[in-house]
């Protein structure tokens, strides 16, 4: 199966949407089997003519007996999917920042406690609009009307506090001193961040330790300088971070994958 990666060309975008990218069945019918890891973005996928089934720790993607499109949400995960498509199917995924969705739909902490919705619908003309998208075969007008789409969608949202704490997540202080900072209570600082990026501080700060860990790792010569790279208090703490959210010792994840690539996915 065909897969393309790209980033948001209108600039509005940018500052919400991480990236994209297209699926295309080909003409290969044999199945897609591969692991993604924990990220802190959000992911909405629409698939074509296919099921969707998100159990606990995988998504299995089947072919319909019907012609549809189905569109999925998973935005807070923190641990590895086994991800299987039976068949090669169409599909195109967004990849919204930790705060990006919040820009465009309302209520989005609804769905924060499962962390993902099999059908995800926060627009009554989403999925005929994503419909008629897959059906364009020329990318570049793809993406035009992908990004006026959801750009149409946009709203104007207060975000600077939790920005700021963000930022503050991925430094070095500690989740105590970022509750002094802003003047409020770690248990509030727990709830209004959970309410508006779906992780806890603490879930978020770990899973963005890693991810710089898979940048950081084509700069450095060996695990021990990635741990202190990565702000990590040492290698065993880091090993011990690392297996929990990959189930794999990071010296053969590393070997396994590549971690210069846009999407950091594990063949199976």
């Amino acid at each position: 199966m065909n897969v393309q990666h790209y980033k948001p060309k209108n600039e509005t975008l940018r500052r919400y949407i991480d990236g994209y990218y297209f699926m295309a069945k080909g003409k290969s019918k044999l199945p897609l089997h591969y692991i993604t890891f924990p990220y802190n973005l959000c992911f909405v996928s629409t698939t074509q003519n296919s099921d969707v089934k998100i159990e606990e720790g995988q998504i299995l993607v089947t072919p319909s007996e019907k012609e549809k499109v189905v569109t999925d949400l998973v935005l807070r995960y923190t641990k590895p999917f086994k991800v299987t498509f039976q068949e090669p199917t169409n599909e195109i995924t967004i990849k919204f920042k930790p705060l990006g969705l919040n820009y465009f739909i309302t209520n989005l902490s609804d769905y924060f406690i499962s962390g993902f919705c099999m059908d995800f619908q926060p627009f009554d003309d989403l999925n005929t609009k994503m419909q008629s998208i897959i059906d364009i075969e020329n990318r570049d007008e793809q993406i035009e009307h992908l990004e006026n789409y959801w750009l149409s969608k946009l709203k104007n949202i207060e975000t600077d506090r939790i920005e700021n704490i963000i930022a503050d997540l991925e430094s070095d202080h500690s989740i105590a001193d970022i509750s002094k900072k802003h003047q409020i209570s770690r248990q509030y600082l727990n709830r209004i961040f959970f309410n508006t990026v779906g992780k806890t501080p603490s879930e978020y700060r770990k899973v963005h330790k890693f991810r710089n860990a898979l940048l950081d790792f084509q700069k450095v010569n060996n695990l021990t300088e990635l741990s202190y790279k990565s702000l990590f208090y040492d290698q065993s703490h880091f090993i011990k971070e690392f297996k929990s959210l990959t189930n794999i010792n990071p010296s053969l994840f590393f070997k396994s994958i590549d971690s210069s690539e846009d999407v950091v996915w594990l063949s199976i």
